[in-house]
């Protein structure tokens, strides 16, 4: 769900003005999946430039704030998270964790790391949406944990249909500052892409897996 159109709006235009996110219809990326890519995502250089980051650490506290009051603890989801959400977690003055995809095989084999207490009122943060299934599996670590996940935030999503229905599934609230459809539209007004491109990035998020098969 998107809670400010203008946030949803400027996040698009700073994604696309720092190549965090690159649009070639023309020249499609391969996805590790394999899948065919008119679009990619690394939301992780963000944290290269300071007022960017800035913005969306800023954009991230309000709306936790303003959704769930202060949590207890910020959690993020390793690996693309992890600098995002400390940085959310420093602004707010709030213990941070992260969350592997999977527990260590040695030492003390913890998927969880940080110091998480039973009980404790935590939000979430993600870099990326795709399917939702790394961002839940987070999740289910820490309601496993005790925690009280209240939501998550992310701040780009693919808007998959998929991804819709496995956060629905699993009853998990999630908050992004941008999305598909806003990054569309404000490429398409700053003429980052014609409309012809457009289209053609509409038709691949209907069916990306089987597009340009």
């Amino acid at each position: 769900m998107i809670l400010n159109k203008e946030t949803a709006i400027k996040t698009a235009e700073l994604l696309l003005q720092i190549k965090a996110i690159k649009l070639e219809p023309q020249e499609p990326f391969t996805w590790a999946s394999g899948w065919k890519s008119p679009i990619y995502c690394d939301n992780r250089i963000v944290l290269s430039y300071p007022p960017i980051r800035n913005y969306i650490r800023e954009h991230f506290a309000r709306q936790t704030e303003e959704l769930y009051g202060k949590p207890d603890v910020i959690a993020a989801v390793a690996t693309g998270a992890i600098g995002i959400g400390m940085l959310v977690a420093e602004y707010l003055s709030l213990p941070f964790v992260y969350v592997r995809p999977e527990p260590k095989s040695h030492g003390r084999k913890n998927q969880i790391e940080g110091v998480l207490e039973e009980g404790q009122n935590v939000v979430v943060i993600e870099d990326l949406i795709s399917t939702g299934k790394s961002s839940l599996n987070a999740v289910k670590a820490l309601k496993e944990a005790g925690a009280n996940v209240k939501g998550m935030f992310a701040i780009f999503t693919y808007g998959f249909a998929t991804a819709e229905d496995n956060f629905k599934q699993a009853e998990v609230e999630l908050h992004t500052l941008s999305n598909y459809d806003y990054l569309l539209e404000t490429a398409q007004r700053t003429n980052y892409i014609n409309a012809s491109e457009a289209e053609t990035l509409k038709d691949w998020r209907q069916d990306p897996s089987n597009w340009k098969k």
